[in-house]
């Protein structure tokens, strides 16, 4: 598989065929696993403000329920499509395994350029994907949350139509709400501080420690952008950070208040910002770092630039962001690679916490949410390691390993296969 005609789910399959092969899983279930269970494809008409109507692909995929009903995000972007749904659902799945999460995996999309519409055409636009998807999601089956482009609000408003649409109140079929509708406290920065556990459990095991580390950070959104501040108040000097107009070095550390302050003033944009010297994504990639973080899209680390990366550690904030290529190559280099269904698990196992939470009607304090989710993400890393250390692999494979057998086990136990 060439970068020219690269496919996620083809890279989701790629990594899933390796630990199935390890395993020594039967044809029956390789085969039950390789492929989502169920998945859906809506086209969405919403009328713009013009008063013309515009189409919109969608898609919701329910990847595995043999753990639990299916869960995962809704994502907006112009290059979405049925395959980026079904590798992201299919990641989603192992990702709640190796967090041991009573969840399977899910996914959504509509392929649209959000930041092209307005307030009420997005509102429109997540109403009418209710409609369309509502009758197939509910707590004990299918729970969306945000993702790329979505945001609590736009929870909301699905939310509300969801509720209208059934006639009842149950806010758990929807996470990553407004605290107001019952959201969880520690929501919004959960991803990056799970990724923040990770970087101390890399410090316990390996000695890079968190403070003095030159961190290099891609993507500077709602995941990057605060992990770049935990890891800046943590004595990290975050020396590259990116977004999606380009990328900023700056071998003394960036103040990253100051980024922080400058990205959301410009629209998310960091072109002009003064706190360093202009750069690009590739080459924030392969910069003079000790951490590297991607915390964007997927697919950039690949056989291209694998040999170029000069990080030691590299911790996957973003979904596939290395294809099976680079992994090896990295590998063979002897980088640390944490893999994605570990690394960014800590969006998810919020998600959970705010379920559980919706589940009885009681709101956590932050306190307990973060030591909750500190709990489980180094629970979870500490058994990845040690099948590391057993099997003198790769991590990703170690994670692979872990979350591929418990999904495993529950389809037997279910009579499946």
């Amino acid at each position: 598989m060439s970068e020219t005609n690269y496919n996620p789910f083809r890279t989701a399959q790629a990594q899933l065929d390796q630990a199935m092969e390890v395993l020594g899983l039967e044809p029956s279930m390789r085969e039950l696993l390789r492929w989502p269970m169920r998945e859906y494809r809506y086209r969405l008409p919403v009328r713009m403000d013009s008063g013309e109507v515009q189409i919109f692909d969608s898609y919701r995929v329910q990847y595995n329920h043999a753990r639990g009903p299916t869960k995962g995000g809704l994502r907006w972007h112009p290059d979405e499509t049925i395959d980026t749904v079904r590798a992201l659902a299919c990641w989603m799945t192992w990702k709640c395994a190796v967090l041991d999460l009573p969840l399977g995996g899910g996914k959504g999309g509509v392929t649209c350029n959000p930041t092209s519409l307005s307030t009420s055409e997005k509102e429109r636009l997540a109403r009418a994907y209710i409609r369309a998807a509502g009758h197939r999601m509910s707590v004990d089956r299918d729970v969306p949350a945000p993702d790329v482009h979505t945001t609590p609000q736009i929870m909301a408003w699905m939310l509300d139509e969801y509720e209208t649409m059934m006639g009842y109140h149950h806010s758990g079929v929807i996470t990553g709400k407004p605290i107001p509708l019952g959201g969880s406290a520690g929501r919004n920065e959960a991803t990056s501080l799970g990724g923040v556990v990770v970087a101390r459990e890399v410090e316990r095991v390996l000695g890079h420690p968190i403070k003095g580390a030159r961190c290099a950070i891609q993507g500077f959104g709602n995941v990057g952008g605060i992990l770049a501040r935990l890891l800046h108040e943590r004595g990290a000097k975050v020396i590259a950070i990116s977004a999606v107009d380009g990328a900023i070095f700056n071998e003394g550390g960036i103040d990253i208040p100051a980024a922080l302050t400058y990205y959301n003033r410009k629209m998310q944009q960091l072109g002009g910002f003064d706190g360093g010297d202009a750069t690009t994504n590739e080459q924030l990639l392969t910069c003079d770092c000790d951490m590297l973080f991607p915390a964007a899209l997927e697919n950039v680390i690949t056989e291209s630039n694998a040999n170029a990366i000069q990080a030691k550690v590299v911790i996957e904030m973003a979904n596939g962001p290395t294809t099976p290529e680079a992994d090896k190559i990295l590998h063979q280099r002897g980088v640390f690679v944490v893999p994605d269904i570990l690394a960014n698990a800590g969006g998810v196992t919020v998600s959970y916490l705010e379920q559980v939470q919706n589940t009885y009607n009681y709101h956590w304090s932050l306190k307990d949410v973060h030591s909750e989710l500190e709990r489980r993400m180094t629970s979870a890393f500490k058994d990845v390691y040690a099948e590391y250390e057993r099997i003198d692999g790769p991590m990703r494979l170690a994670a692979y390993l872990l979350a591929v057998e418990r999904v495993a086990e529950a389809c037997r136990l279910r009579g499946w296969v």
